[in-house]
């Protein structure tokens, strides 16, 4: 997988953690209590890992800004 393309697989992950969850909660369907538990966990995980490469993503963006505006 490209440098390019890994921040937002795990971006698009996160969502898709977020969605299985609340189809859960909503009833769409239904799973074991240790199942939900553990990805409610990952969700968890998953949305903070997005987080940080969404803010290191930000910070390079920046960061190439501000070389540019010194040049």
């Amino acid at each position: 997988m490209s440098r390019k393309l890994r921040p937002y697989s795990r971006i698009i992950s996160a969502i898709l953690f977020v969605i299985l969850v609340f189809m859960n909660y909503l009833g769409y369907w239904t799973a074991d209590r240790f199942v939900q538990i553990l990805f409610f966990f990952i969700m968890i995980l998953s949305v903070f890992n997005a987080g940080i490469e969404t803010d290191k993503i930000l910070k390079q963006r920046l960061n190439q800004k501000n070389q540019r505006r010194t040049l």
